[in-house]
This record gives C-alpha cells, sequence and structure tokens, in this order.
C-alpha cells in the first residue's frame, strides 16, 4: 500500500459540457480583451477549476466583496479550503487562487455580472491582485505600486544619514571605504569571503619498523608507494587513477556596484545633490501642510474655491457642494461658512449675461447704486424689472448654447441648485431671507428670456422662493411679487404649482397680513379652470392660493364679478367628497332586560331556491342547504331531531314526486354527521337532564336571513302581508298579529316571479309566459258575448302598501310593474331611473300623514321598502295595518323589536392626527370664507352678467308672465290643468321676487344645500368644519 501522502489525488476539475463552453467563452472574451487565459492555473500540486471558482465568488456577491477585508474577512482562505483541501499553507494558498481569478474572471465578471466597462488591463490584469475596488477602479484615481529601491532612489534617501547608521547593511561608498593594511582584520575586509582551504586526499599510512638511525637516514616514501612502487590493493589503484572534476563556470546576473559601474551611480548622485538644492528650506518654528496638521477641510476648501473666481477652482468647488448640500442638508449650514451663499448669489446672477449684454455687480456701497448693472446689496434694487426690460438681448435664437456659455449655465446651475438644497433647512431659510440680493436673484432669474436652457434655474429660483416667501412681506409693487404672479400664467405645470405655493406663503412667519393685491382676472379664471382639472396636486395649490384669496371682501367682491361664482362653489362641494371611503358603522342595540334572541328555526326558502337544492346529490345537498340557513356560532345550540325536521320540512312537495333522478335525502344518522363536516366548529353532544338524554348540535345557530353558500350575498326576504279582511273591509278585531310570506328569493327578479306567480296568482301559458290578458268564459246571449265569471281584482300588500285599495286594479300588467316599485333596480338603466326616485337631494318635507305614512315605506339607500326587519331600513315600521276611510283606526301594535341599522358613512382623507386633510379640507375652507365675505357685499343686481362669458347671463325677466304669455287675446275659460299652470306662474313670480331681494349667500349657497348637508351628514372627517360652514350661511342669510 503506497504511503498517505503518495495516494492517487481526485481530479479537480470536472470536465463538463459546460465546462468546456464556459472556457471557449472566456477565451474569446481575453482575445477581444488583448490578454492572456490561464485555462488551468495551477495552486500547488492541484488545478484550479474556473467554472467552480467563478460561480463561488458569484456566489459571495463578486471579487470587491470576497477581497473586502472588512466586511467579509478572511473570505479568499476559505475558498481556498474549499479549492485545496489539506493544504498546510491557506495564507500562501489564498492569494494564489485570488491571483488566478483576479487575472482570468476579474474582467469577465465585470463584463457579465455588473454591465459595466472594467478598468483598463494597464491597471488590473497587469498589476498585481492586492486590494479590491475594481469596480471604482480608474486611470485617474489608481497608482501602480512602486518597487522600495525605485522610491529610495526617487526621494533620494540613499545618501542620508540613517544610510549611513545601517552598517554593512548598506553599499559601501567610495568616499567612505578604508583601506586595510595587509594583514590586518579591519571593518572592511571582515565581511569579505576568503578560499576555501584546499582538499588533501586521504593517504593510509604504510607502517614499517625501521630502526631509529634508519628513519632518519632514508627519505619517506611517496604516498600509495611501497619502496617507491603503488600499491597493488584496489584503494591504491584508485588513489592513484583519480583525476579532479574540471570546473564548471557558474551562470551569474551581473549586479551593477559602485566599483563596476561608477557611471550609474555617480548619475544617481548627481539627481540627489540637485533634489536636494531645490527643496525648499523649512521655517524654523513654522508647521507646514502635512507636517502635523492635516489642513483645511473639504468645505473650507470649497469655500474659498467658490471665491477665488477662478473656473476651474469654481467648478471644483460646486461640484463637491452639490454633493455636500444634498447629503448633509441638515448640517451644512451658512452661518458656520461666512460668505458662502453671497459667493453663490453672486454665481447665479450670471446667468443674465448670457442672453442679455450686462453683467450685474452687486454693491454695499450707496454711492455704486445708481449704475444700471449695480444690485442694491443693502435693501434690494427697487427698480429692477425696468432695467432688465431696458437690457439689449443677445441673439440666441438658436436652442443650442455655444460651449463656453453651455460650460458656464452648468456651473450656474449647480450654484442654484445649492443654494435650493440648502434654503431646505429651517436655518438656512431664515439666514438667507436676511440677504437682499436674494430677492434680486430670483427676479433676475424669472425674466430671463423664454429659453429652453433655462428652465431648470427657474424651476430652482421658485422653489427658493416657496422656502423664503415666508419671511417677507411683499406690496403690490415689488418686483418679486410681481414676477412670482407673472409665472402663473406659464403653460407650464411644475411652475404653476411651485408659484402657487410660494404666493401662498408670503408673510406667514411675519404678523403683516398678506392680501394678495393686483391678481388678474385672468388668474382667477385660470384657477376656477384648474380645479376641473383631474390634477390633485395643481388642485390643492389652487385651494391653499384661494383660501387665502378669499378672506378678504375686497378679493370676494372682485370674484364674483370676474368670474362665475356660483360654478366655483358647486365644484367646491364636488370636492368635499374627493376620495371618500365607505364605512359602515354597525351598531348595537341597547343592552334590555331579556336576552337577546335569535331564529328559532331555518329560515323559509322559495320553491326556486328549493329546485335548485333538489338537484345535488347527497352529501352536498344536505350541506348547501346547511350553509344557506344556518351559520357558525360558538354558543349557538340546537337539537338534533329539530334540524332534522327542519331538513325534511324544506324539501316535502318536490321530494314526493316520483322522479328517479332525484335522490332521497339522507338517513338521519348521516346528516348528523354531516354537520361536523359542513361545519367545522361544530359538534354533536348527548346532555343528561334530569336523568333524561338530549341530543344536541353545538356551534350552529339558524340565520336571521339566509344567503348564498357560494357568494355569501343574503337572499331577499319576501314582506308581503296581507291584512284580515272581512266583507272588503279590514277586521282589526279577527285580524292576527304581523301575517307575512317570509319566502326568501336570489334577488329582484326571483322575487319578482315569487310575487306575480304566488301573491297575485297570475297564471302561465303552455311556453311559460305569464297571461297578463285573460281570456274570460263567455256565454252567447243574442249573439253579443257575455262573461260568466267577474275580472280578477289585484292588490299590492307589500310591507302596507296601500296603492290599490280598496277597489283594487284589473290590470295583471299594472298591478306587475307596480310591485316592481318595492324591488331593487338591477337593471342597466338604473342610473336614468334613479333620477326619478325619491333621494335625499330631491326629497320634498313631508306634510301630512298620508305622505308620512308611504314615506315609511320607501326605499333608502338602493335597497327595496320592507326590509326594515333586516336591519336595513332607518324609517321602516311595524305597522302592518292601514286604516279604511270612514272606519275607525285599528288598534295599534307594539313593533317588534329589531336590530340596530347599520350607519354608512363616507369619510375622507386625515393626516396623522386623525383630523381632515388634503382637497375636501381646502375646499371647505374656501366654502367658508366665501359664504363669511359674500353676506358682507350688498345684493347683486336683478341681471348679473359675467364678463367674456354669454353663457353665464343670469336675467329674471325671461320667466316674468309677459313673457310666458304669448297671447294677449282674451283669456278662455280655465279647466283644472289651465288653472294649475296659472298657479305655477304665480309661485315663478313669488320666486322670482323672493330671489331678487336676496344677497349673494342665498343665490350661492341654496342650490348645493341639500349636497351639504349630505356631506355634514356622512362625512365624519369634515363633520366639524360643515358646522362653521352652516353657521356662516346662517349669517349670511341663507
Amino acid at each position: 500500500m503506497a504511503p498517505k501522502d503518495k495516494q492517487q489525488r481526485e481530479p479537480s476539475i470536472e470536465r463538463t459540457t459546460e465546462y468546456e463552453e464556459f472556457l471557449d467563452e472566456l477565451a474569446k472574451y481575453h482575445e477581444k480583451r488583448g490578454t492572456i487565459l490561464d485555462r488551468e492555473p495551477k495552486v500547488g500540486s492541484r488545478h484550479v477549476d474556473l467554472l467552480r471558482l467563478y460561480k463561488r465568488v458569484i456566489a459571495e456577491g463578486g471579487y470587491d466583496k470576497v477581497s473586502d477585508t472588512k466586511g467579509n474577512k478572511l473570505a479568499w482562505r476559505r475558498l481556498a479550503g474549499e479549492f485545496l483541501p489539506g493544504s498546510s499553507n491557506l495564507t500562501t494558498q489564498a492569494f494564489l487562487v485570488k491571483t488566478a481569478y483576479y487575472k482570468n474572471l476579474a474582467a469577465y465578471e465585470i463584463s457579465t455580472v455588473h454591465k459595466r466597462e472594467p478598468p483598463p488591463k494597464e491597471i488590473l490584469e497587469d498589476v498585481s491582485a492586492k486590494g479590491g475596488d475594481l469596480l471604482s477602479r480608474t486611470t485617474e484615481n489608481y497608482f501602480r505600486p512602486i518597487s522600495r529601491e525605485t522610491e529610495r532612489l526617487r526621494n533620494g534617501d540613499e545618501d542620508s544619514e540613517e544610510s549611513d547608521e545601517e552598517g554593512e547593511k548598506g553599499t559601501p561608498r567610495a568616499d567612505k571605504m578604508d583601506v586595510d593594511e595587509p594583514g590586518s582584520l579591519g571593518r572592511s575586509t571582515r565581511s569579505l569571503r576568503h578560499a576555501p582551504p584546499q582538499r588533501v586526499l586521504f593517504q593510509p599510512e604504510v607502517s614499517r619498523r625501521e630502526t631509529r638511525q634508519s628513519t632518519g637516514n632514508m627519505n619517506s616514501p611517496q604516498p600509495g608507494q611501497t619502496n617507491g612502487v603503488y600499491g597493488t590493493s584496489g584503494a591504491a589503484m584508485t588513489i592513484a587513477s583519480y583525476e579532479p572534476r574540471s570546473a564548471v563556470p557558474s551562470t551569474m546576473k551581473p549586479v551593477s556596484t559602485p566599483s563596476n559601474n561608477p557611471e550609474y551611480f555617480n548619475q544617481l548622485r548627481r539627481k540627489q545633490i540637485v533634489n536636494r538644492k531645490n527643496r525648499p528650506v523649512p521655517l524654523k518654528g513654522m508647521m507646514l501642510p502635512g507636517t502635523g496638521f492635516p489642513g483645511p477641510n473639504i468645505y473650507l476648501r470649497a469655500l474659498h474655491a467658490l471665491r477665488s473666481k477662478v473656473p476651474e477652482e469654481e467648478a471644483y468647488a460646486l461640484h463637491h457642494l452639490v454633493k455636500i448640500s444634498h447629503e448633509r442638508g441638515d448640517k451644512y449650514r451658512f452661518d458656520q461658512f461666512p460668505g458662502l451663499a453671497e459667493a453663490l448669489i453672486e454665481k447665479v446672477i450670471q446667468a443674465s449675461s448670457l442672453f442679455y449684454d450686462v453683467n450685474w455687480e452687486i454693491s454695499y456701497v450707496e454711492e455704486d447704486m445708481n449704475r444700471p448693472n449695480v444690485l442694491n446689496g443693502l435693501s434690494a434694487t427697487k427698480d429692477l424689472l425696468r432695467r432688465i426690460q431696458s437690457l439689449p438681448t443677445l441673439d440666441t435664437q438658436d436652442d443650442l448654447l455655444p460651449d463656453n456659455n453651455a460650460k458656464t449655465l452648468n456651473m450656474i446651475n449647480e450654484a442654484a441648485l445649492i443654494l435650493r438644497n440648502m434654503v431646505m433647512l429651517h436655518e438656512n431659510a431664515l439666514y438667507a431671507s436676511t440677504i437682499p440680493a436674494i430677492k434680486d436673484l430670483i427676479v433676475i432669474v424669472l425674466n430671463l428670456p423664454n429659453h429652453a436652457s433655462v428652465t431648470e434655474l427657474q424651476h430652482y429660483a421658485l422653489e427658493i422662493a416657496e422656502q423664503l416667501t415666508r419671511f417677507w412681506f411683499l406690496d403690490a409693487q415689488n418686483p418679486l411679487y410681481l414676477s412670482l404672479l407673472a409665472q402663473v400664467d406659464s403653460e407650464d405645470r411644475g411652475k404653476i404649482i411651485t408659484t402657487l405655493r410660494a404666493l401662498g406663503r408670503i408673510a406667514m412667519n411675519l404678523e403683516a397680513t398678506n392680501k394678495m393685491p393686483g391678481v388678474s382676472k385672468k388668474t382667477l379664471q385660470s384657477l376656477c379652470d384648474w380645479l376641473l382639472v383631474e390634477d390633485e396636486e395643481l388642485r390643492n395649490a389652487c385651494l391653499d392660493f384661494l383660501y387665502l384669496f378669499t378672506g378678504f371682501v375686497e378679493n370676494v367682491e372682485m370674484l364674483v364679478h370676474e368670474v362665475d361664482v356660483e360654478s366655483l362653489v358647486n365644484q367646491l362641494v364636488r370636492l368635499l367628497q374627493f376620495g371618500s371611503q365607505a364605512f359602515e358603522e354597525r351598531r348595537s342595540n341597547p343592552k334590555s332586560s331579556k336576552p337577546s334572541s335569535h331564529a328559532d328555526g331555518a329560515p323559509k326558502l322559495s320553491s326556486a331556491i328549493i329546485e335548485q337544492l333538489v338537484t345535488l346529490d347527497e352529501p352536498e345537498r344536505s350541506s348547501q342547504w346547511l350553509r344557506t340557513c344556518f351559520e357558525e356560532d360558538p354558543a349557538g345550540e340546537i337539537t338534533q331531531i329539530q334540524l332534522w325536521q327542519a331538513y325534511n320540512t324544506a324539501f316535502p312537495d318536490t321530494m314526493t314526486i316520483n322522479n328517479p333522478a332525484l335522490k332521497a335525502l339522507m338517513p338521519a344518522k348521516d346528516f348528523i354527521t354531516n354537520v361536523s363536516t359542513t361545519f367545522s366548529g361544530a359538534s354533536a353532544q348527548v346532555i343528561n337532564s334530569n336523568g333524561q338524554s338530549k341530543y344536541t348540535i353545538r356551534g350552529i345557530r339558524p340565520r336571521t336571513v339566509p344567503v348564498d353558500p357560494s357568494t355569501k350575498k343574503p337572499y331577499m326576504r319576501c314582506c308581503w302581508h296581507p291584512p284580515s279582511l272581512l266583507n272588503g273591509f279590514s277586521d282589526p278585531k279577527h285580524s292576527t298579529a304581523k301575517i307575512e310570506c317570509g319566502e326568501y328569493a336570489y334577488g329582484s327578479k326571483a322575487m319578482w316571479e315569487h310575487i306575480v306567480s304566488t301573491h297575485l296568482k297570475v297564471p302561465r301559458d303552455e311556453t311559460g309566459k305569464w297571461l297578463l290578458e285573460q281570456k274570460p268564459d263567455i256565454n252567447m246571449e243574442n249573439g253579443d258575448a257575455v262573461s260568466t265569471a267577474k275580472p280578477t281584482k289585484y292588490f299590492c300588500h307589500w310591507g302596507g302598501c296601500t296603492h290599490f285599495s280598496p277597489t283594487g286594479t284589473d290590470s295583471a300588467y299594472e298591478a306587475g310593474q307596480h310591485v316592481k316599485t318595492h324591488l331593487p333596480d338591477t337593471s342597466l338603466r338604473h342610473a336614468i331611473h334613479a333620477k326619478h326616485n325619491r333621494t335625499l337631494s330631491n326629497s320634498a318635507p313631508l306634510t301630512t300623514s298620508a305622505q308620512a305614512r308611504y314615506e315609511n315605506f320607501q326605499p333608502q339607500f338602493g335597497q327595496p321598502v320592507g326590509l326594515g326587519s333586516l336591519g336595513m331600513g332607518t324609517r321602516y315600521n311595524d305597522k302592518y295595518s292601514y286604516n279604511t276611510p270612514g272606519l275607525p283606526n285599528s288598534s295599534p301594535q307594539l313593533p317588534s323589536p329589531q336590530p340596530a341599522p347599520n350607519f354608512r358613512y363616507y369619510n375622507t382623507a386625515t393626516d396623522e392626527a386623525n383630523d381632515a386633510a388634503g382637497l375636501p379640507l381646502s375646499s371647505v375652507l374656501v366654502l367658508r370664507n366665501l359664504a363669511r365675505q359674500l353676506g358682507k357685499l350688498p345684493p347683486p343686481s336683478s341681471v348679473h352678467e359675467v364678463p367674456d362669458s354669454p353663457t353665464h347671463k343670469r336675467s329674471f325677466s325671461e320667466s316674468s308672465p309677459e313673457h310666458r304669455r304669448s297671447t294677449g287675446a282674451k283669456k278662455p275659460r280655465l279647466n283644472d290643468a289651465a288653472r294649475e299652470v296659472e298657479r305655477e306662474i304665480e309661485r315663478d313670480e313669488e320666486e322670482e321676487k323672493q330671489a331678487q331681494q336676496a344677497g349673494w349667500v342665498p343665490r350661492v349657497f341654496a342650490p348645493v344645500k341639500e349636497q351639504l348637508a349630505f356631506v355634514m351628514a356622512h362625512n365624519l372627517t369634515l363633520r366639524n368644519y360643515m358646522g362653521a360652514l352652516f353657521r356662516a350661511i346662517a349669517e349670511g342669510g341663507g
């Protein structure tokens, strides 16, 4: 068996098809890049699988992640342990594995994985694999490592005093080399190499005993000789034939030394002497940069570079300040770096020189401020707009700027961006507002020519104004105020929104009042038009502006004469419910002494539902019936016999039909077992009470309203309950209390068919169509047809309806169409029909008891009447008997306890404090201001025209009697219809007289009062604000 370390190792590379394809692709990449690929680099005794190594490094996050010594320590050592198991020197092997990846796969990773251009090979493959950060390596930020010897020679340190102290470690110099005398053991010869001692071959001694006299008289024999003759032994012959091996010259690399190449060392010495002479002599006691003090930080360097006015230095400063203002905006403050804000302002106002023949200067000396190109640095320039309008314009018709101008404009944009970023901090905004020149900056930028290249700069100026106007009071003639008003008429959406915000914030932090003077008619009309645009941000900006504008009577007076204020109010009312979400509040019944009771038995299903359930097979039939009529309730309980009887009672008529397709009901035992299968929380139990066993099922209870088992949609209950009649009249003495059909149907259509067939008893023909016009049985008498049967009378008894009482109707069609009015409208023309129904917005006060009784059974929120017992109504009265004229009233009956109704609200957006926010809040505040200020205006004239808007002319003269009466002849005798028309005309005349005497508030808010009441009742978020609005309307006469 071979030793352990000599065993056959497993192959380190799996040569699969994927491996070969990967290496071929990698070879093409290196050939295109101009580098050499080592297909199977060898580390130690094993070859590295490049495909496996590539996948492993990519799984770790790439070369930079693996090479991160702080975030991923010893990653290459772990990888080397995986690829070279059992290696004794993992540190060295890890660097070799890293080098293999660095030379062959690093550039490929950057191109394929990171989709970026790799660094050139001169700073990648051609240098060492030390370090990482390949993704950020460029020729500008990477410096090739320099050898120590070259570094010492470059710095001229070979002749320093430190090298003299190193002793024999340094190269000896000629001027300090001492020549020792021969035989001395001086310092300079101590390190010289001596010749090795000469080898002397071993010569065995041949012993021969001689006398002292003979030994002294005879010469010593030669080695290997006996009496002058070599011995005959093998060792003696070997020694005699030995010849030393010829010396082979060794191959050595020539080394330059001061002795063999003195010229080279003389040149190095001369360079060192020149460099040393050119060095400045350090001043005694002065600390230079780099000798103990790191120098100014980047903030000061950028500040001084910006103030130097050198283009290269300014570009350097602006580049770094943009990044600093963005990343350190919460810490970078103007008051910590005096002069920074002024330097940035001076840079931005240079934008005018690109389009006008002017170079603005900021002066703080009053004598210099009279010059046309000098700005007032003490209190801003009051006539700046006039100066700008008088400036000659340069030829900039082309959208493309020259190269120098483009670079200058780019630096100006960076300076404006720095200002914009920094004023986002409150302290910086407060500091900048105290610099008058920044007002001139905004005016200059906003009045630049309409050129595409200055759009970005103007946006920055408007954002700066948005943050600073809260600290300024601007009158109507202020150049900044006029410039901002002019921006509202722009076609740029971003400019409009930012400008409206800036105008709305004027003097916000001051005690002065911003009255918004000088707003033009065009601006007001644009604001009203923009409220119709589906743009929430634009609408918010417009409403914020209108909220401030409508706070003053003179502004509102101008508003009502310049725009259609009624249309504005209508739109504001619509916005009150912007983004509302339906919220249903479930209120519980007040606590009573009696415990709440649920339905005693299973609800009664209509024949259509039963027919559908019958077609199912067991146990699906029983499961569907259980899900329809019962629901899970941990506290619910029902006896097994009651449940089984309810199930058998639900299918009595249908199962008696001899139809082989219908399967019989499942046995009681299987049915009880299926209950637990249908409801996971239900279980059969046996309760022993008084020695008797009671079999119950716990965990379910009957539903109050059955539901569709698949959609969980509640079925509709039939509320048909005719009164007991005696001789055609109501019989309160013998009538029974609340008897109604109570069956449940799928929906409106199924319920209508149930009523027509079951209660109205309208027959069908052979094809299934309704026979609305029945053919009577007739007898022939004298050639005439005489009916033998009386025509059928139809009545409506849905929820106490008395529409056809007491005589009824002969038309089945009329009765069927009337029944549809009690049911929800599910047709496609529901929206059209809803216009003619009684709703919250068009209902009139009920004045008679008949109307009140009729109102109790009307649909509410799109629900059928008579559903008060289901908790879907709020006015449903459980008095089913009605009074017949001339008869005494029936005895009143106490209504049965009904479930509490569910209240539906439509709440709008709120903020973090759960207070109203967004468009609804802004709209209600504008409406409140309008209601308060319109009440202070004099009443409008009878004819009010909106300028340039002929369609909004409102006149009361057209409805006068002279206008409506087209004939002047003698009035004919009036019948009932004519008298009704005459009364209608008189009512219109009275309304016109009242309207002429009414003020602005009734005229504007009367048409929307019901919508406002709806918001007041159904929007809990705006309820407090709506109360203030209604009080303002009431005070204004509305």
